[in-house]
């Protein structure tokens, strides 16, 4: 598989200074709250566009799984993309395709089509996945390999600051300014409700669109320090004389992150409409909307405290308390009603916190020369999320609370990967930046 050759070893092949790197992680962290906060707009709009065109949950579930199909289809090309253009440049890339596709997101609301809505987030995510194909690997490698899961799980705190502030966004501009948003559950749209509730999207989508394209000229004019690319030349003859699949670690590592992914957006994607139910929370979609903060915001802290946790425990025991908690709160979220059900949905977020990026380093860890392959699958893994549309099959016909089983099955398998899948086997010496 053609490697990510900016997103990672190739990162390492000059030695900078460390404070050359401050700025340059302190303007990623702006992309990973960007690219949160735009991927949890979803968890709003889902619920919008069910009601705009009367979908069951299976179709409902589908507009997400055409998200995360995208990082699937597009993560190879990114990784050729920034192989030819080089890391900044396909950074801004990124951001201007995120930009059209939020500027065809007002096209589809205009229409309104369900299909076009479908290729418009499908792009939007194209622009994520190039994104993320460079800056994870590359906030992994620099500093000391030990730390590279605290490093990491602080910069996606800013990711996490994005998903929190989104759902106050997406319920303000979407759902509250629509008849179906403010509408209690059951509640039978007109035709022409339907229309105009479609017009929302407009005005969000349009000031999403115009910070894409100033962050496209900021990220465009900043000195980014020059990745040197020397690394992936001299190790390519090294690389041949050995195998990804040697290493366990990795091995376990790409279903564990499209195992988790399943678990996540399962949960934030249905959230809504979980709580909004009468024997739950018997909450508007709006006001649903406003509770999904809480979610995203236990994900934030989370992160937060990983980091500091991970400065002093290993990052595999941090990762396997993390998993029990998630999976209690999830059998809670299954078996319970009211708002106990609702607090303990909203709790996992604060057990998911950590997950994605410490399975990501540990994933990775001790591929020395291989580090851009493993990098390249593991993020190619994130279309694990396009499996949601299993959970909505499920919801449908066993029931929507009764679905979250599948979430609990999957905080079972990140407890395995963190006791036993996450040891590296035939590990290779790290490759970092100091």
């Amino acid at each position: 598989m053609p490697a990510p050759p900016s997103s990672s070893a190739t990162l390492t092949a000059e030695h900078h200074p460390a404070t050359r790197y401050g700025p340059a992680l302190t303007l990623l962290a702006s992309l990973f709250f960007m690219w949160g906060f735009i991927t949890v707009i979803n968890n709003t709009l889902l619920p919008h566009l069910r009601s705009v065109f009367d979908l069951n949950y299976t179709q409902t579930t589908l507009i997400e799984s055409v998200w995360f199909i995208a990082y699937f289809v597009a993560s190879i090309p990114s990784a050729k993309l920034i192989e030819r253009v080089g890391y900044q440049k396909s950074l801004v890339i990124g951001l201007l395709i995120m930009a059209a596709g939020s500027l065809g997101m007002m096209l589809a609301a205009s229409l309104p089509s369900y299909g076009v809505t479908l290729a418009m987030l499908f792009i939007i995510a194209s622009g994520i996945t190039l994104l993320q194909v460079a800056a994870n690997p590359y906030v992994a490698v620099v500093g000391k390999p030990e730390t590279a899961s605290s490093r990491l799980n602080l910069v996606q705190a800013m990711n996490s600051a994005g998903t929190m502030l989104a759902p106050l966004f997406g319920a303000y501009l979407i759902l509250g300014r629509s008849k179906g948003g403010t509408a209690t559950a059951g509640t039978v749209l007109t035709e022409a409700e339907r229309l105009a509730d479609a017009q929302s999207v407009i005005l969000p989508y349009g000031l999403v669109a115009l910070v894409l394209f100033v962050l496209a000229i900021v990220i465009a004019r900043f000195p980014l320090p020059a990745m040197g690319g020397a690394t992936a030349r001299l190790a390519r003859e090294e690389r041949k004389r050995h195998s990804l699949w040697n290493h366990r670690n990795l091995v376990f590592g790409i279903p564990a992150i499209f195992i988790y992914l399943i678990a996540e957006i399962g949960v934030a994607n249905l959230f809504v409409n979980f709580v909004s139910q009468p024997d739950i929370a018997n909450l508007t979609h709006e006001q649903a909307g406003r509770y999904l903060t809480f979610l995203w915001g236990g994900m934030m802290v989370g992160r937060f405290a990983g980091s500091a946790i991970m400065q002093k425990v290993d990052a595999g025991k941090v990762l396997a308390a993390f998993s029990i908690g998630a999976f209690i709160v999830m059998m809670i979220t299954v078996f319970a009603d009211g708002p106990v059900a609702m607090w303990s949905l909203i709790l996992v977020g604060l057990f998911h916190s950590i997950m994605f990026p410490t399975i990501f380093t540990l994933g990775i860890k001790g591929l020395g020369p291989l580090t851009e392959e493993g990098s390249g699958l593991l993020i190619m893994a994130i279309a694990g999320g396009s499996l949601v549309v299993v959970q909505g099959w499920l919801a449908d016909r066993y029931g929507l609370q009764t679905s979250f089983l599948l979430t609990a099955v999957c905080e079972l398998y990140i407890l395995f990967y963190a006791l036993w899948g996450s040891r590296p086997t035939h590990a290779l010496p790290d490759q970092h930046i100091e």
